[in-house]
């Protein structure tokens, strides 16, 4: 502060900006969207010339308080506006009690975006993902490739349970995939004999060796694995396999012939 700068002459240069905040032009208001003080913002907001543009720019500012933003939310023309409520999801200082209000409007993409933000706050990331999976059994098949390539890694563990091989090949190429979500797949009941297959032949995962146990420990696992993953066991996990209730007949023939290979007598 000036030192030649009284407290009265303060208070009325704050007074004019108030006043000049609710009565200003479009151009006016435009002017003062960066004005520091949140009261100035306040009177900003009730400026019946204050138009949808206005808030777009205010909500750019990264140092609003979460009392702006409650305001915001709750301005007629946010309450109208698609794209302010997907401005103040995408803002980090927006209230958590507010993001659950807001996320439903929000296009499907217009979330997974929400979920990839940087900065994004935990809290914004699972409201958006809930919105999501919310809305998969609802979700076309095209959309939902389109998702699997984008998508964060809870939404891509639904979406592998779904069992759809096509989602399965978009799923298995995004780097978020967990191999734990892989895993709990192959064994659950929605693994095929199709979507084992594409899990054991991807560059990515095919030599992963708690994968490679689980696919050899699926009764509905294609015989011609077995014939390619069996020989880079060891002996121990090949034995272990024998002796394994959840193999075919079949399955476990394989097995027996492995060992056979390795001198090992099979009864």
């Amino acid at each position: 502060m000036n030192r030649s700068e009284n407290p009265a002459t303060l208070d009325a240069e704050f007074a004019r900006r108030l006043h000049r905040a609710l009565t200003a032009d479009r151009d006016g208001i435009a002017q003062m969207l960066n004005d520091p003080s949140p009261e100035v913002i306040r009177s900003l907001l009730r400026n019946p010339l204050l138009d949808e543009g206005h808030l777009t720019l205010l909500l750019k500012r990264r140092n609003l308080t979460e009392d702006i933003l409650t305001t915001v939310a709750r301005h007629p023309l946010a309450e109208e506006s698609h794209n302010l409520k997907v401005a103040l999801v995408h803002h980090p200082a927006t209230p958590v009690h507010l993001v659950p209000t807001l996320v439903p409007h929000l296009y499907l993409f217009e979330l997974v975006t929400v979920c990839l933000l940087p900065g994004v706050t935990p809290d914004q990331r699972v409201a958006a993902e809930r919105a999501i999976l919310q809305r998969l059994p609802t979700v076309p098949l095209g959309s939902k490739i389109t998702l699997a390539r984008r998508a964060t890694p809870d939404v891509l563990e639904a979406l592998l349970l779904e069992g759809n091989a096509q989602v399965m090949a978009a799923c298995l190429d995004n780097p978020r995939l967990r191999a734990s979500s892989l895993f709990r797949f192959l064994n659950g009941p929605a693994a095929d004999a199709e979507t084992i297959s594409a899990i054991a032949r991807h560059p990515r995962w095919k030599n992963r060796p708690n994968l490679k146990l689980a696919i050899l420990k699926n009764g509905r696992t294609p015989l011609i694995w077995f014939t390619v993953l069996l020989p880079g066991l060891s002996l121990v996990e090949v034995k272990n396999l024998r002796v394994s209730g959840r193999l075919t007949a079949g399955q476990k023939e394989c097995v027996a012939d492995e060992l056979r290979r390795r001198g090992v007598s099979v009864s």
